[in-house]
């Protein structure tokens, strides 16, 4: 895999770790004289959740496959911190 394609599989995933915010449309049409016509637009925000799962994957990769029990208390409180910053950066809406 190359280098380019790892780094937006890595993006993706923190994405889906952090949870996002994304936007949906939905439009209804009429038939009128043989033509259809726009009659309905609703466009909502959904809000999609932090995923545990994809937060695990990620730190596994960033570890290396490295077993956990191993980790110091120092690196795991190092890791937490910068989980929580990336939280914190998140635009809130």
């Amino acid at each position: 895999m190359d280098e380019k394609t790892r780094q937006k599989i890595e993006k993706a995933l923190i994405k889906r770790a952090i949870g996002y915010d994304t936007k949906e449309t939905i439009e209804e049409f009429s038939e009128t004289e043989d033509e259809l016509k726009l009659t309905k637009r609703k466009v909502t925000t959904k809000s999609v959740p932090p995923d545990i799962s994809a937060a695990k994957l990620l730190f596994d990769i960033k570890t290396d496959g490295e077993d956990l029990t191993s980790v110091s208390d120092e690196n795991l409180e190092k890791e937490k911190q910068r989980l929580l910053k990336l939280l914190e950066d998140k635009p809130k809406k």
